[in-house]
């Protein structure tokens, strides 16, 4: 690889932004094709794929084969509330491969008794939030059913372009709390952009069910194509 090449690459990794390495594998001709520059690539339906997926791999193009290296961001979770939720979430989501954080300004739920072996913020959203860098690459769910909380936390993410987020309630509590946001200033695109209820519907019930439930949807978010996303919900 050229050394311009390599430090468009490492430049790309560094700000957490996808990219993919193309190699002819016939003469050893290399391109890098940004996520910025991904819609007008002619190969971006096949790197749109791989880049979902994470995943990188041989393909065919007319009568080349092209290995794509795929460098995409280690997946985040940012969760909002140490709840009982949340305990069975974490486990989940780093088996996974997901970097986990918990957010929860209550120190009597926020404890590392509670939480081993995971990033435990005890601050309030306003506070904890901006230091982490939420990204498109975060899965941001909210789980405490406190306004004083959740509402702040999901205005942040709103600004993130997180690739997911979710809240915990009823559709009539979601009701509210979108009626709540718009008051501060959220828009209609930004509250749909909410999964609530969170999680796909499998009837869940128990925290650990409904953990579950809930890292089912956000990787059908991350992985599944938009029209099948769709068709899943």
């Amino acid at each position: 690889m050229k050394l311009q090449m390599l430090a468009e690459l490492n430049a790309e990794r560094a700000a957490r932004r996808p990219a993919v390495l193309i190699t002819d594998t016939a003469n050893g001709e290399q391109r890098l094709v940004k996520v910025a520059d991904l819609a007008k690539d002619p190969m971006r339906a096949e790197l749109a794929s791989h880049l979902r997926m994470g995943k990188s791999g041989m393909v065919e193009a007319g009568d080349k084969r092209l290995f794509l290296n795929v460098y995409a961001p280690t997946a985040r979770l940012v969760i909002i509330g140490a709840v009982h939720i949340s305990q069975a979430l974490v486990p989940i989501a780093q088996s996974l491969g997901y970097d986990v954080t918990v957010v929860d300004p209550r120190t009597a739920f926020a404890s590392p008794e509670r939480f081993p072996d995971v990033p435990l913020i005890a601050e309030w959203p306003d506070v904890a939030l901006p230091p982490l860098n939420v990204d498109h690459y975060t899965a941001f769910v909210a789980l405490t059913h406190d306004p004083k909380i959740d509402d702040p936390a999901l205005l942040h993410a709103f600004k993130c372009d997180c690739f997911y987020i979710g809240a915990l309630g009823s559709r009539k509590t979601h009701g509210k709390r979108a009626d709540r946001l718009k008051g501060q200033g959220a828009r209609d695109a930004d509250i749909a952009r909410i999964h609530a209820p969170i999680g796909l519907p499998i009837g869940a019930v128990s925290p650990s069910e409904i953990a579950v439930s809930i890292m089912a949807e956000i990787t059908a978010q991350l992985r599944m194509p938009p029209k099948e996303q769709e068709a899943a919900a």
